[in-house]
């Protein structure tokens, strides 16, 4: 059963059984978390409507549109953006700070399988999915594919990497900003990035790299955290650690509690308006349930006759 404090190749293969039920697309039902956002001029394959506008002389008489025109007094014809394959792009956070959890799985553990959720779910339409993965000691990059054989290999590094994760892993501060670099240098145009991590050591850096990307790419980021990042109200004798010293803390003020509560909710309300600003779209994900329910539930799912999702 998935969830636990590391992934094996085995869970994440499973999971292409349960990559249904939600999308990226612009395209959103009001419930969901990309509700709103705007549709991107590339979005798969074939022909899209994209927008009304006033007759221009050598327009093809055929796209006018009768009823605007009758209505407005004035010829109107309807645009459509020619759609083409698009490029995804998932960066999975493997650091030692995703190697926390209370409740059902590790931070890690979570990254990984909405990595996995989201390649089966691009594959399963015939699309591309390329993967950035990165812990505090190395960062592979694998272009996009519709290979099969290339999935599988990629999920393998990630579960090699997710297993090598401990207690006693060194952190490295620099790590996420040295993927999104990587990434930085290789992604061109039209793509999506799917960003996957817990944003801890996120700074100017990371900020304007994401901005630069998101210039001529759609890009979503998921943050992933545990029920206990956010309240340590109810929890008793914690005891935290940096790998080499241990601190117990007294959890039993209310004034401590509300404090730590108040700068988590700082943290992401912070990193959530920085990330719209650009038009990106923040997606929470926990690692107190599985995460494919959590995905079809935010993203509010989509019919299976729609070819385009991922």
């Amino acid at each position: 059963m998935p969830g636990g404090a590391h992934t094996s190749l085995r869970e994440l293969t499973a999971l292409r059984y349960q990559a249904h039920g939600f999308s990226y697309l612009p395209e959103q039902p009001v419930t969901s978390v990309l509700s709103g956002r705007k549709r991107s001029r590339l979005r798969g394959r074939g022909l899209d409507f994209d927008e009304l506008r006033h007759y221009r002389p050598g327009d093809d008489i055929r796209t006018m549109d009768w009823k605007v025109t009758r209505r407005a007094g004035t010829p109107f014809v309807r645009v459509f953006t020619e759609e083409r394959d698009r490029p995804v792009w998932v960066v999975v956070d493997q650091r030692r700070s995703m190697f926390f959890g209370s409740r059902f799985q590790m931070k890690s553990v979570a990254a990984a399988e909405a990595a996995a959720l989201t390649a089966w779910r691009v594959l399963g339409v015939g699309d591309r999915i390329g993967a950035v993965l990165f812990d505090d000691s190395q960062c592979q990059l694998i272009p996009p594919s519709r290979s099969h054989r290339s999935l599988m290999g990629w999920l393998e590094r990630l579960t090699r990497m997710n297993c090598a994760l401990s207690a006693d892993s060194e952190g490295s501060p620099k790590a996420l900003e040295a993927a999104l670099e990587k990434l930085s240098r290789r992604i061109g145009r039209d793509g999506l990035v799917v960003l996957i991590s817990d944003f801890d050591g996120w700074n100017d850096t990371c900020h304007n790299l994401i901005k630069s990307m998101r210039a001529d790419n759609d890009v979503i980021a998921a943050i992933v955290s545990d029920p206990l990042e956010r309240d340590i109200e109810g929890a008793h004798s914690l005891v935290v650690s940096d790998g080499h010293y241990q601190l117990r803390l007294d959890d039993g003020s209310a004034n401590a509690s509300e404090r730590f509560r108040a700068d988590f909710e700082h943290r992401l309300t912070t990193l959530t308006h920085n990330l719209r600003k650009y038009g990106i779209p923040l997606i929470p994900l926990d690692t107190a349930t599985p995460v494919a329910s959590q995905l079809q539930r935010k993203l509010g799912g989509q019919s299976s006759s729609r070819r385009a999702a991922r």
